[in-house]
Order: structure tokens, then C-alpha cells, then sequence
């Protein structure tokens, strides 16, 4: 049914994704599909990487670990835009589709006060995605 599983990684916040990166391996095992990592980062040095190139070994690095970890098969790919908090929106509708995938797992926060006034990511893209999504909390 599903042959590609993009999921959107911060790797800054690996721990709150935990139940995400299940649901995606489970889904990736039943299905026999890939897994591909997605992770956003900006040209600037950061929480996660001094540099894209150090953000991108970190992100290929976990998708190796939870590869091995989840038994199937996974790829990572980076992206590098000016300001992620910006721009991610469009980034991820952009890889979606650059992507080639079939399905987006993606984790998201519990709705509160702010969410009345701009949409979270994972809703953005649930709502503008041209693949299924869902939307783990």
C-alpha cells in the first residue's frame, strides 16, 4: 500500500518524537516501505550542528541508528533554508513532493490557546499535502 514514509525530524527535540518514530517504522514494516528522515536546519549555527554539513551527518547518523534499531530501511535528507521557524511549512510541502512519498508520519504538540490563531505544522501540511498524512500526538 504505501512504498515511501517521509517523516520530519527535529532533532533537537528527538525525545517528544518517540511515539511518531514508532508508529512510522511499524507502518514502514508492514507495508515494506522506506523510511525517509527529514530534517530542517538553517546555514547558522545551532542547537544541533555548528554547520549544515555537521546537521546533516547527525541526521544521516540517526537514521542509520533507527534503521538498525527499527529493522527497516531508512534514508535522511536535509534541508537548509534561511529560517526554519519561517520557513518550514513550505519546506515540508516541498519534500513531500520532491520526496516521492505516499504517506508523512509526524508527530505533533497537544493543541492549546495558540493553535486558535496559527496552525501548527503538522496541520499545515495535513491540510495541503497531496499524500496521506498522519498526525501522531
Amino acid at each position: 500500500m504505501y512504498k515511501k514514509i517521509l517523516v520530519p525530524v527535529d532533532l533537537s527535540h528527538v525525545r517528544t518524537l518517540d511515539k511518531a518514530l514508532k508508529t512510522a517504522a511499524e507502518l514502514a514494516r508492514l507495508y515494506g516501505a522506506e523510511l525517509s528522515y527529514l530534517g530542517v536546519t538553517s546555514s547558522s549555527p545551532g542547537p544541533v550542528a555548528h554547520t549544515p554539513e555537521e546537521f546533516e551527518e547527525k541526521l544521516t547518523a540517526f537514521a542509520a541508528q533507527r534503521a538498525h534499531e527499527d529493522g527497516v530501511s531508512a534514508s535522511a535528507e536535509s534541508q537548509v533554508v534561511p529560517d526554519p521557524a519561517r520557513d518550514l511549512n513550505h519546506v515540508l510541502l516541498a519534500a513531500v513532493e520532491k520526496s516521492g512519498a505516499d504517506l508523512v508520519v509526524m508527530a505533533s504538540h497537544r493543541p492549546g490557546f495558540p493553535e486558535h490563531f496559527f496552525a501548527s505544522h503538522a496541520g499545515h501540511v495535513a491540510s495541503h499535502a497531496k499524500v496521506s498524512v498522519m498526525v501522531v500526538r
